[in-house]
């Protein structure tokens, strides 16, 4: 028997017991039956078809694409049913695996919170399935026209280090209820998490439906993997969550690409909102996981003759208020500013050691001790402060005193910088309500509550981890990964 017989029986028999749960092995390199898809019998690009048995992880980012795409095509037969089936494998593993992933990913990120970490995981249920796919008909005299949602393909997915697993888990249910398969290049120092997570995934899709590597990653991610991915000829349009940095990157692919960029949400405070309310909001949305959340309130702007009263609140519900000495020593800490080009404004960079860090990391900076379960500080600063003006994600908010509502909206513009991604009003004024709301025009526009209910929840609406605000589509759902395509068929059909 020849060498690559050997080879191939030693791979199939590796892959039987890893499969049977036996010792852990190298991944097999079996190649699966050829699929025609009208390729000559290759896969995307003229490639050859994927390697299985790897359940969705791959060392080469070709490799991936490829898999993704046999994926996709095993997906178009099965049909709507086996969609919905993976989204409901996706929803009930999330929640199971909620406590130990979320450990994972705590552990190789060291950023944010670990009961928010579980809580991401256990709510990826609030995000939309194929219910959301329901087809346009019209009928009259001249026949039937249909227009419904279907699939592009494969997608090509960045996720960030703030919220791995959580923003994979919602990405598959999303991309996968539309009919498409996805490859994801993730943040490098989330990768492991994320990896697990898909492994996990795929072995149990294979199980229940026979598909395999319907969510494929890269298991060491790279911008050189980033690049191949993109330029794969089965990736048919990009889902990029993070910095403005991948985001142009992106969008200079030269493929349609679907940007959930930065942002840095102001909240403005004035005398007819409760106090109360607003500061245990502030105190809830901002402390969450850390204020890792690119919607999390990241500085105040309160009308002067309510400031002290909304600090006092805060304070009262937990906050710790910080003095000027204390918060010039946290500056210090958080922030390398540098000098102007040529005279001009000097500029802040954030420490990426204090990103989603507790609260006592940050009051030790500051040179103070503060209770045990402290969930957020404050300082009241001017309205050009690095915490103010740079996306600081850290559990502290600064507050800056305003003189009116125009001041406030136009405070809240400046330090928003045109992300259009998300900004909070505390009012009962309707006019300020729809002045800041019209001033602002962000993605979302959050009235009387925490940052977190513009996610459905503790408001109306659905959850998905991926706001795409750059490129305009909002908060992502299943519709955001379909191409809608038009049947007609013409006669007088009509039997009224």
């Amino acid at each position: 028997m020849s060498a690559v017989n050997d080879a191939l029986i030693r791979d199939v028999v590796a892959d039987v017991l890893a499969r049977l749960g036996g010792a852990p092995t190298a991944s097999p390199s079996v190649p699966a039956p050829k699929t025609d898809c009208g390729c000559g019998g290759k896969g995307a690009a003229g490639s050859t078809t994927a390697l299985r048995g790897k359940f969705g992880v791959f060392s080469d980012a070709n490799e991936a694409c490829a898999a993704a795409h046999e994926a996709f095509l095993q997906l178009q037969k099965a049909g709507v049913a086996a969609r919905a089936k993976i989204v409901e494998i996706v929803k009930t593993m999330a929640e199971a695996k909620a406590e130990p992933w979320g450990k994972l990913e705590l552990d190789e990120t060291k950023i944010g919170r670990l009961d928010h970490k579980i809580e991401k995981l256990k709510i990826i249920k609030l995000v939309p399935g194929v219910e959301w796919l329901r087809p346009d008909a019209r009928s009259g005299d001249h026949g039937i026209t249909l227009e419904e949602y279907t699939p592009f393909g494969v997608v090509g997915a960045v996720t960030p280090s703030t919220h791995s697993i959580p923003t994979l888990s919602g990405n598959i249910v999303n991309i996968c209820a539309a009919g498409n398969a996805v490859v994801f290049n993730p943040h490098p120092s989330a990768a492991r998490c994320a990896a697990v997570a898909v492994r996990a995934y795929n072995e149990a899709i294979f199980r229940e439906t026979g598909i395999e590597n319907i969510a494929t990653i890269i298991e060491k991610p790279s911008m050189e993997s980033f690049a191949a991915m993109c330029k794969h000829e089965a990736v048919r349009i990009l889902l990029v969550t993070g910095g403005p940095g991948v985001v142009k990157a992106a969008m200079q692919t030269g493929k349609r690409a679907i940007c959930a960029g930065p942002g840095n949400p102001p909240v403005y405070v004035d005398d007819t909102a409760c106090m109360t309310r607003a500061a245990k909001a502030i105190i809830q949305g901002a402390s969450y996981d850390n204020n890792l959340l690119c919607i999390g309130e990241k500085e105040i702007f309160a009308l002067e003759g309510i400031a002290d009263k909304l600090m006092a609140q805060m304070e009262q519900h937990g906050a710790v208020k910080l003095t000027n000495a204390q918060l010039d020593a946290l500056t210090k800490a958080a922030f390398t500013i540098k000098p102007g080009e040529g005279g001009g404004c000097a500029h802040a960079s954030v420490n990426k050691d204090f990103i989603g860090k507790d609260p006592i990391v940050l009051a030790k900076a500051a040179g103070i001790s503060i209770p045990s379960g402290t969930q957020l500080l404050f300082a009241e600063t001017g309205a050009d402060h690095p915490f103010v003006v740079e996306e600081q994600m850290m559990p502290f908010v600064p507050i800056t005193r305003v003189k009116n509502l125009a001041e406030g909206v136009k405070r809240s513009l400046d330090a928003e910088h045109g992300y259009k991604h998300t900004s909070i009003i505390h009012s009962h004024d309707l006019e300020a309500l729809t002045e800041m709301g019209r001033a602002l025009d962000t993605t979302l526009f959050i009235k009387n509550g925490p940052c977190m209910s513009g996610l459905g929840l503790g408001g109306e609406g659905y959850l998905s981890f991926s706001i795409a605000t750059p490129t305009g589509e909002g908060v992502s759902n299943p519709r955001t990964f379909t191409r809608v395509r038009r049947c007609v068929m013409v006669d007088n059909l009509k039997i009224y």
